[in-house]
């Protein structure tokens, strides 16, 4: 079994679904910054505008397990993170390892 781009998606969707959410609840998706192609690939699969997904790659290459946090705090920084908002957090790692995350900012 191998990490899939589907497999990115399915991890949100688990996140989600288990807190009862919807894809359009998202006010910010931050997803691990290993490749600006898989993150604009789950963006369109996933139906989200430029102005829901956080990117920073091009600026830093992939910081490996610093790319959540540090696009994390760029985000609330630059004010596109609020009071309220939902912030949904994705990563994949080596081998067979992906998370998410939903966080009530």
């Amino acid at each position: 079994m191998r990490l899939s781009k589907s497999s990115f998606s399915e991890v949100i969707m688990e996140a989600l679904q288990t807190n009862q959410k919807q894809v359009s609840d998202i006010d910010l998706l931050i997803p691990h910054q290993a490749n600006l192609r898989i993150s604009q690939f789950i963006q369109k699969k996933m139906g989200l505008t430029d102005d829901k997904v956080y990117n920073n790659i091009m600026r830093y290459g992939n910081t490996t397990a610093a790319s959540i946090p540090i696009a994390l705090s760029e985000a609330y920084q630059e004010g596109k993170i609020k009071e309220g908002d939902l912030v949904c957090m994705a990563a994949f790692g080596s081998g067979f390892t992906w998370a998410s995350a939903l966080i009530k900012w």
